[in-house]
Parts: C-alpha cells; sequence; structure tokens
C-alpha cells in the first residue's frame, strides 16, 4: 500500500461559524507522483489520534506569524488563524513524538523552527535591512546546502536554484540544524539530526523537474519505510 500522507490546509475564519479551507493542488500532485496518498486534517480534537493512523506529515505554506512587537505601518502581515496554529503545533508534536518522516514548507519550517525552541524574523526588511529581495515571485535565488546534511543527501544532484516568495524566516533554528542559506545568509532550510524531519523555505512543489521529484521521493521514501516496518 501506498503511505498515508498527512497535510493541514489553511484555515479561513469568517465569523463564528463560517469558514473555509485552502491547500494548493500541486503539493497533492507532487506526492501522488512520488507515490504516496494524501489525506487532508483539517483542525479537529485529537491530534494524536490523527498522527497515529498517518505514515508521514507534510507541513505546506500557510500564514504569517504575528509578531510580539510593534513593526512600521507598511508592514503588512497576512496572520494564520490561531485555531490553525495551535493544531498545526500539536500535529507536529505528535508526529515527530511518533518519529514519522516530516516535510515542512514556508511557513511549516518556520513552525519547524519555532517546535524546535527557534526564533523568527518577521519581517526580513525591516529585521535584516541587508538581506536580498525574497519576494521575488516566479524570481530564483541560489542554495548553499549543507554538505553531509539530509537535505544533500535527499536532493542529491539536483541542488539547483529555488523559488522565493517569503518576507518571514527562521533567525534561529533553536534544536535543529541550518542545511541551506541564500547568499545572503538568510536560512532557507533546517532539519532534524533524527529520522527524517526536513524543513525549506521555497516551495519545492512548484519546482519543476529533478529537485521537485528528489526532494518528494526522499520523503514519500522514508514515510513507505516506516509503514513497511510496522512502526
Amino acid at each position: 500500500m501506498r503511505p498515508l500522507i498527512g497535510i493541514p490546509p489553511r484555515l479561513r475564519e469568517r465569523g463564528r461559524e463560517n469558514g473555509g479551507l485552502e491547500l494548493g493542488t500541486a503539493v497533492v500532485a507532487a506526492l501522488d507522483a512520488a507515490g504516496a496518498d494524501a489525506v487532508i486534517v483539517p483542525p479537529q480534537a485529537d491530534p494524536q489520534l490523527l498522527a497515529a493512523r498517518l505514515d508521514g506529515l507534510l507541513l505546506p505554506g500557510g500564514g504569517d506569524f504575528l509578531p510580539a512587537q510593534s513593526y512600521p505601518a507598511a508592514v503588512v502581515f497576512d496572520p494564520v488563524a490561531p485555531r490553525q496554529q495551535s493544531f498545526d503545533t500539536a500535529l507536529l508534536a505528535a508526529s515527530l513524538e511518533r518519529e514519522l518522516p516530516v516535510l515542512a514548507i514556508c511557513y511549516g519550517m518556520q513552525l519547524l523552527a519555532l517546535h524546535c525552541g527557534g526564533r523568527l524574523h518577521y519581517d526580513l526588511p525591516t529585521d535584516l535591512p541587508g538581506a536580498s529581495p525574497h519576494r521575488l515571485g516566479s524570481g530564483r535565488h541560489a542554495l548553499r546546502i549543507e554538505a553531509g546534511s539530509a537535505l544533500a543527501r535527499a536532493l542529491g544532484d539536483a541542488q539547483g536554484p529555488v523559488n522565493s516568495r517569503h518576507h518571514q524566516a527562521v533567525a534561529d533554528p533553536g534544536s535543529a540544524r541550518v542545511a541551506a542559506t541564500a547568499p545572503d545568509g538568510v536560512i532557507e532550510a533546517i532539519e532534524l539530526a533524527r529520522g527524517f524531519a526536513i524543513g525549506v523555505q521555497w516551495h519545492p512543489e512548484d519546482l519543476d523537474g529533478a529537485q521537485r521529484q528528489s526532494l518528494f521521493g526522499a520523503f514519500v521514501a522514508a514515510c513507505a519505510a516506516r509503514r513497511g516496518n510496522g512502526a
């Protein structure tokens, strides 16, 4: 059987009762092409029970984390719903406790860093005025990948430029380790020392060709191996 990967979609709250869920189709298509089945897991009561039924967790891109301090009025935040953040935090913790493989993308990488006791840049132009632009739309920038990292093994030879469309980033990965940086030093990937738990700041599901296939393929292979071991 193909491994079952849980994906929490973005929750858009509208009033007390009405709301909606958002998830781009590209990430589901990338998992399907790599040989996995995706199941959407919106906020609900028992993250521990959900984690027990999954073979892996994919945390996709999402909203912004809100800073405690004030920022210039020109900085616009698109905040993640508190209920979403609380659920995602609990589901991530439950998944890592069960040693499920985790692939965390953009917002997901930042959540992984916070789980590890890290800190964020809440707005790169404000917090790191010397950084290069990272809201490039369809643009690309190079990566500096740490030799010997799990990310380097996952990507193999597919270590080309990546897309970039974020204004928040990881400032300190906490107990995680840095796996890649942009040329300006902004952290672009983190990973845990144990198991398969990789966070990337870019959106590999939107890249064509070898890099998407390599990263999603390595993630799904880790999920399949865990399923095959009966863990």
